[in-house]
């Protein structure tokens, strides 16, 4: 059978990776495909990296135009990242009857709903398992392998960048800016880390695995997203000493009658969760559904080679599925184009969760008892407390101390409001570190 043709635009790290994993193990793949895949053309500015790179194997192309161009090309691979031109090279090869493989998670979270309605019409595949935790096959246990369930929730470590600095920070007592420097000194964080440590990159892969597991269109612009930057060592060790660890998570949730929760940000989490024990850059996601219970998925998030492994196994997909009838194949959003729901994300005011509060108070007596009594009108019940030995705090003779306080679940609004009053107490003497908390049972 003749091989399928492939065109692969951008040949950074993971194109490269995808490249030379093609080739090492073409046989093992095309015994799987049915049918070989080969790398026709390659599209890079640098035309004399790329051809160094490739050698003879594929005709190097600067334009990749060219490439939707050629008739010969079955399925377009584009892993040049960003919004604008990746939108409109992957809308022309949808035009031109081509499938698509995508690492893209950027581009699906603000754009996806426009490329999956065009693909749609025009009968051809988008395949994007690479844009999603690198090499952990989420994309298809979502939309394949948990299809009998009714997915509840999902809590993800998506973003490798940060969770090396969350790990070091814990196991180095050392604060943000600091481990910054390093993740960028040893690769793991890019000269402008903003994508990943303001939580847009986690963001935009939760948003992703919202759509699949509820049905919904891709709604990037209504995620809540809070990055890391604001953390410090003193809440990392406050929360090891009651239990917890702190990552940052992309959050799900179905809420029944209601709309569906879509929320990036540092979340304490219980140490004896296996969540929590993910360290340094790996990712790992959980899935709670009604039939299958808790499911965890765990893996490396990035690299060359990992996100290769995930692109190259949409190729087989699409190459074993580009003569089927496109009405029976794998939805892409995992539900039928026709029943997707319009269900609304929810304001961040309107989530549910408990949450972590470290108040730096003056050491004087009654502090406690107008805490208590603010958390206790606003509705809001107390689950741990934590009050540090004022010496501990600020050195002998210190007339501060540090009040930790862990909440049962409350509405964030009313969080919001009880915080407004107690910053407002003369004897709250520095802003108020609030995190959310999740137990993920």
């Amino acid at each position: 059978m003749k091989p399928m043709q492939v065109g692969l635009i951008g040949l950074g790290t993971v194109g490269a990776g995808v490249f030379e994993v093609l080739r090492r193990n073409q046989e093992e793949i095309s015994r799987r495909a049915g049918r070989s895949i080969e790398v026709r053309a390659v599209s890079r500015r640098d035309i004399a990296k790329a051809r160094a790179m490739v050698g003879g194997a594929a005709r190097v192309e600067e334009d990749p135009r060219a490439l939707i161009r050629d008739p010969e090309i079955e399925v377009i691979v584009e892993l040049i990242g960003g919004y604008d031109l990746s939108r409109e090279l992957v809308l022309e090869a949808i035009a031109a009857g081509k499938h698509v493989v995508t690492a893209n998670k950027a581009l699906l979270a603000v754009h996806g709903t426009e490329i999956f309605e065009a693909a749609d019409k025009k009968g051809v595949i988008v395949a994007f398992e690479a844009a999603v935790a690198g090499g952990i096959p989420i994309i298809k246990a979502l939309r394949e392998g948990l299809t009998a369930n009714r997915i509840q929730w999902i809590a993800g470590i998506i973003n490798g960048t940060t969770n090396f600095i969350l790990s070091e920070m814990r196991d180095k007592g050392l604060d943000f800016d600091v481990v910054l420097k390093e993740a960028q000194r040893l690769g793991y964080a890019e000269a402008d880390p903003t994508f990943d440590i303001e939580g847009v990159d986690a963001a935009h892969k939760a948003t992703i695995m919202s759509a699949i597991a509820f049905g919904i269109p891709v709604q990037f612009d209504k995620a809540y997203v809070e990055g890391i930057t604001q953390l410090s060592a003193t809440d990392i060790r406050y929360a090891e000493q009651l239990g917890y660890r702190i990552k940052l998570l992309g959050i799900t949730k179905r809420r029944e009658g209601e709309g569906v929760e879509l929320r990036v940000h540092p979340t304490l989490v219980p140490a004896k969760r296996l969540l929590a024990n993910v360290e340094g850059a790996m990712n790992a996601v959980v899935v709670n559904g009604d039939a299958v219970g808790t499911t965890l998925y765990y893996g490396k998030g990035a690299g060359s080679e990992p996100t290769a492994s995930a692109v190259i196994a949409d190729l087989v997909d699409v190459t074993r599925l580009a003569t089927s009838d496109p009405q029976h194949r794998v939805p892409h959003l995992a539900f039928q184009h026709s029943q997707m729901r319009d269900v609304s994300v929810l304001p961040i005011d309107h989530v549910v969760t408990s949450y972590y509060l470290r108040l730096r108070v003056a050491d004087q007596a009654g502090v406690l008892a107008r805490v208590a009594t603010i958390l206790a009108d606003a509705g809001i019940s107390v689950d741990a407390l934590l009050q540090r030995e004022a010496d501990e705090v600020g050195g002998e003779g210190s007339t501060q101390t540090d009040l930790i306080i862990l909440t049962h679940q409350a509405r964030e609004g009313a969080m919001n409001a009880a915080q407004e009053q107690l910053q407002a107490l003369p004897s709250v003497l520095q802003p108020i570190v609030r995190i959310r908390k999740e137990e993920l049972a």
